[in-house]
């Protein structure tokens, strides 16, 4: 009796709804249907001990070309038009076609274009997601200072006293969590491995590894810092969710490189990796610094699997022998400007 009545309750509560509230309901529970049927009939696939598998190489090379934050013009638009993919297509393809050439602009004395690696075309609009415009919040008054003196340190003609005054972009000691893991120019590889308790991610740029823990033990205490963090991991559903703490405060975090808007050691970050089929993951970070940043802010882009790729030694300072070279070249020009 008492389920009778509430049906009838029910029936009364939605036939009584406008028409448009009643498709708007009718729309979100088919959604749900549909959401539910696909996911029951492409169950995730799982490693032999259990966790989901996301074992293999996930290169973000395909997302060169997507603009780090979002043209002005675009408002909060995230994904452009059939006109604007389609001309975004065609300037690669012709950008494809220069790469043939056998040497740069300048002649032999600039490295040929295909030294440069493009990407493929996307209808997103910038790999900035939040704020809903695309672009990074404001930054705090000593956030704003600090990255005008990264800026000023970047500049080709800025006179180097010592190592200190290089960054450690320049010395090619680390790119950070955020610049090994957006996509680059070229050395943009991904590798992810897997075993009982762990999660280990491998980055062709820098060679930088993290070996991340998924037993729910606790960050290291605040006196222990380092470029690239501490990691600790679990499992929402079928998503990896990664919070790192524990920075140094001396990497950067700005486009392509992270070569810009160096962080502090207050930055927190929360990476979530989300399978949404078979061989794409969706790769999600919020980047959390309040001394730097008015707010967090969030990039997103999607990976696709590539077993064939492979991570290439990545020798920027070959040697180490840049900064010696730089000093001694420093100093020579020092003491013919003292004659």
């Amino acid at each position: 009796m008492r389920d009778a009545t509430f049906r009838k309750r029910r029936r009364g509560y939605t036939e009584n709804m406008p028409r448009a509230a009643r498709i708007a309901l009718l729309s979100i529970v088919t959604c749900a249907i549909a959401v539910a049927t696909v996911t029951a009939q492409q169950p995730v696939k799982r490693t032999p001990w259990g966790d989901p598998d996301l074992r293999g190489t996930w290169p973000s090379g395909s997302m060169i070309e997507v603009p780090f934050e979002r043209p002005r013009e675009l408002g909060t638009r995230a994904e452009l038009t059939e006109a604007e993919f389609a001309n975004f297509a065609s300037t690669l393809a012709a950008q494809a076609e220069s790469d043939l050439a056998e040497s740069g602009p300048g002649g032999g004395a600039t490295p040929p274009p295909h030294w440069l690696e493009h990407g493929k075309p996307s209808r997103q609009t910038s790999l900035v997601v939040d704020p809903p415009d695309g672009r990074l919040p404001p930054m705090t008054d000593d956030g704003a200072r600090r990255a005008a003196v990264w800026r000023q340190h970047g500049a080709s003609d800025f006179p180097v006293a010592g190592p200190e005054d290089l960054t450690p972009y320049d010395r090619c000691i680390t790119r950070g969590v955020l610049g090994s893991a957006f996509p680059n120019i070229y050395s943009a590889g991904m590798e992810i491995l897997q075993a009982p308790g762990y999660v280990i991610i491998r980055y062709e740029m820098i060679h930088e590894t993290r070996i991340i823990p998924l037993d729910g033990r606790r960050h290291v205490g605040p006196a222990i810092r380092s470029y690239m963090g501490d990691a600790r991991a679990h499992w929402d559903g079928a998503t990896l969710v990664i919070e790192t703490t524990n920075f140094n405060g001396r990497t950067g975090s700005l486009g392509r490189n992270a070569n810009g808007n160096p962080t502090t050691d207050a930055l927190r970050l929360v990476e979530r990796y989300t399978l949404t089929a078979a061989n794409t993951l969706q790769y999600r970070v919020t980047v959390d610094d309040p001394k730097t940043w008015t707010r967090p802010w969030t990039v997103s882009f999607p990976l696709q699997r590539d077993m064939e790729y492979r991570i290439f030694e990545y020798a920027c300072h070959e040697g180490n022998y840049a900064m010696r070279n730089m000093l001694n070249g420093a100093r020579v020009a020092e003491a013919r400007a003292a004659k």
